[in-house]
């Protein structure tokens, strides 16, 4: 992996990071699930980010790193969908 690879995947997880931190602090004030599901998901990213850094040299196979970001959609699915069946009851 090239050196500027590397900087803008290592960009993408500290703004991951900061997304997820702000969605953390959402929580915490009101208690929706939404923003925890939110946080996870963008956490999840962070460490698919990191870890496309970390195995790019050794690994040949990395399906499973996009697992990983597939993983995070479906949370942030899963959070809007639960959150539009929580409000029509």
């Amino acid at each position: 992996m090239s050196l500027v690879a590397a900087f803008v995947a290592g960009a993408l997880a500290a703004g991951y990071l900061v997304i997820g931190l702000f969605f953390a602090r959402f929580y915490k004030r009101t208690r929706d699930r939404l923003f925890l599901m939110f946080a996870i998901a963008f956490w999840v990213l962070v460490v698919q980010r990191i870890a496309t850094v970390l195995t790019a040299e050794w690994i040949e196979d990395t399906t499973w790193l996009y697992g990983l970001r597939l993983l995070a959609f479906v949370i942030i699915l899963v959070a809007i969908i639960d959150k539009n069946r929580a409000t029509e009851g």
